[in-house]
């Protein structure tokens, strides 16, 4: 099938093998709590490029260390942390499979910062979660730079993409939501200025045929929170400001039990596609798509270009490998150590 999941992908300098991406997924596993991946990172990542993933996307990578989740995450603020993400990333290539990294400030949602920051010192809700105070307006600016400066590691890494977090709550998704920024100043004017001055100044730290992805949160099933028509809008601002690619996923600034949409199979995949109709740009689509016969679908209707499996590939390292052969197709290569499983 020319179009099908196991058919090839290019954008720009990036060629991918297959459609099949592995979504960024936090692992929280950090022994020193100094943002450097590990051996649990290592073999994690490397053992997906060995399953036959096309593209992997490395868990959220913090731009500064008070910007995780969780002093367990990953971070990418410091020139030292170079070399232990170049070794997974030259490993995975080894193997076959090209990787990136997402790059992100948790805000608000930062717990085990001592005072998270936030467009607007509004707290989310939940009895782990601090009150933020709001950045001044130089303070979003050097924001900037930090995640400048962590693309710049990232490439000297060796990544072949990068991946800006914006979606699922987190700072960039905060300053352009309406529910979350309340300031009066340009950056409450204008609520995708944030997230374009991110998107060009990491533009120009990578090379010019390397694709930049970002991450949105196309609804945010959430009271007053915004819908498709909001996130499109900020879309068309990010591909003008030098976006290549979106990965599509929801949510993230909802209270606990807020309305969702039932988190069926393929649930986000409409959002995907619209985006990709309205912007009229490759997407990512992302959220309980491990049916290999419903990837299959969504790349063959033209909803989505890309698939990113997520918990699937948690439960199986080998997920596309299984995939390939459950749909009777024979693109992808098996490594030789495992062919008599086949």
């Amino acid at each position: 099938m020319a179009n099908g999941l196991f058919s090839p992908f290019t954008i720009k300098g990036l060629q991918l093998k297959n459609r099949v991406v592995m979504a960024p997924m936090c692992q929280y596993s950090v022994t020193a709590m100094d943002g450097h991946p590990n051996d649990w990172h290592y073999v994690h990542y490397v053992s997906r490029a060995v399953g036959g993933v096309g593209l992997i996307i490395m868990e959220m990578t913090d731009v500064e260390p008070d910007g995780r989740i969780t002093n367990f995450d990953l971070g990418l603020w410091s020139d030292e942390q170079i070399p232990d993400f170049a070794r997974i990333i030259k490993s995975v290539h080894q193997h076959g499979a090209k990787i990136g990294i997402q790059l992100a400030h948790a805000g608000r949602k930062a717990e085990d910062a001592e005072i998270p920051v936030a467009p607007s010192a509004i707290r989310f809700e939940g009895s782990r979660y601090k009150n933020p105070r709001e950045l001044t307006e130089d303070e979003v600016k050097e924001m900037v730079g930090l995640y400048a400066s962590a693309a710049r590691r990232a490439v000297e890494a060796g990544v072949d993409v990068i991946e800006i977090h914006g979606a699922h709550g987190y700072l960039i998704h905060q300053f352009h939501s309406p529910l979350t920024n309340h300031r009066t100043d340009e950056y409450g004017e204008r609520l995708e200025k944030f997230g374009v001055e991110i998107i060009q100044a990491v533009k120009k730290e990578i090379p010019a045929d390397m694709p930049l992805i970002f991450r949105i949160s196309a609804v945010e099933y959430a009271d007053g929170g915004y819908e498709i028509e909001h996130a499109i809008k900020l879309c068309l601002a990010y591909k003008q400001a030098g976006v290549d690619l979106f990965h599509v996923s929801s949510g993230g600034e909802g209270k606990p039990g807020a309305r969702m949409p039932g988190n069926h199979p393929g649930y986000q995949v409409p959002f995907a596609s619209a985006i990709r109709k309205e912007v009229n740009i490759p997407v990512i689509a992302v959220g309980m798509l491990e049916d290999p016969a419903l990837a299959e679908s969504v790349i063959s209707n033209e909803d989505t270009d890309l698939v990113a499996i997520a918990r699937g590939l948690l439960r199986d390292p080998y997920w596309t490998i299984n995939a390939s052969r459950q749909l009777g197709r024979e693109e992808l290569d098996v490594p030789k150590q495992y062919i008599r499983a086949y």
